[in-house]
């Protein structure tokens, strides 16, 4: 890949960003952890405590779990928008982010970004457990230096091997239970390992000349739409294979295979389409990319509810 020239992230000519108004400047910092992002990864959190407690964990816990997980996912994000500022200006879809735009400078989210992994590490480990502050810590370490700063711009496997970091909260909400890691919370690793390529590859299927002039080999920008449903198939037929190794490992009821086998059948008959629609040269609108998209963050989320409802089931 050739680099890219871009102007000076941050530098717009606009009015500095100590200077901006109070209201815009908090949502500013607030926009750095990536709220949404991180809804999604609190949504394999709370869910599995639930299921590692087998009824409903202690709600102060829960309370404190959430607040660090998010200040921590939110420390990674901002560390990553602080890292990718000069990519994120001439993405069209992180152009208005609040390092591009100057409404927060880039050493101000680097202090801020240190600052949410230090606190959220002393939280978790004073507040629930040290197993569980060091898995978050890693998490946040790994998709800084691994992912951002080592994977991202130099392999189309970048969120495979990136994808980890993600899946880190599935063993922070176990073990902030039960102070261990059990084959349970590992088969749900799993299943957010498998997920997310597919999850992250159809997005940048719909962005692709985005990654293109941003220099970053995402699959689709290497490898083309054919080989990416390719991928995204195998990918789910794993993803929905290892989900169904819960039903003996986690000891659950019956309710949980059921709705494996329900929501993971969805999500194959939209992954075998997508793949249909790329080998028959369909492309723009008429793909569809975003259908599995938006399906993969209902299937997780629906999934994860269904663990935490198993135990009443039983």
């Amino acid at each position: 890949m050739t680099a890219v020239e871009t102007r000076p992230a941050g530098v717009t000519g606009a009015t500095p960003a100590q200077h901006r108004p109070l209201g815009a400047r908090v949502g500013a910092f607030v926009a750095l952890t990536k709220p949404r992002i991180i809804e999604l990864l609190l949504m394999s959190t709370v869910p599995v405590m639930f299921l590692a407690q087998q009824g409903v964990p202690n709600m102060l816990l829960v309370l404190k779990v959430v607040i660090g997980g998010y200040l921590s996912a939110g420390g990674a994000n901002a560390l990553n928008m602080y890292i990718d500022r000069d990519i994120d200006a001439v993405m069209s879809r992180t152009e208005r982010r609040p390092i591009v735009t100057g409404m927060v400078s880039p050493r101000e989210a680097l202090v801020f970004g240190i600052v949410l992994a230090v606190v959220s590490t002393l939280l978790l480990g004073f507040g629930v457990n040290w197993l569980s502050s060091g898995l978050a810590l890693g998490a946040l370490l790994f998709y800084v230096f691994v992912y951002t700063l080592g994977l991202k711009r130099r392999t189309s496997q970048n969120i495979v091997w990136g994808g980890i970091a993600g899946c880190m909260p599935v063993l922070v909400g176990w073990s902030s239970v039960t102070n261990s890691v059990s084959w349970a919370a590992v088969v749900l690793f799993l299943v957010v390992f498998f997920w997310t390529p597919p999850h992250t590859w159809v997005l940048s299927m719909k962005v692709r000349d985005d990654y293109l002039r941003a220099g970053v080999p995402m699959l689709p920008v290497i490898k083309g739409n054919v080989a990416v449903g390719k991928q995204v198939v195998a990918y789910s037929w794993v993803m929905v294979a290892v989900s169904l190794a819960l039903w003996p490992l986690g000891h659950m009821s019956w309710l949980y295979p059921v709705a494996a086998v329900v929501l993971g059948a969805a999500w194959l008959r939209e992954a075998h389409a997508l793949y249909a629609r790329a080998k028959a040269g369909v492309v723009g609108a008429k793909l569809k990319e975003m259908r599995l998209f938006h399906w993969s963050i209902t299937y997780l989320s629906l999934l994860m509810v269904v663990c935490a409802v198993d135990p009443f089931v039983k």
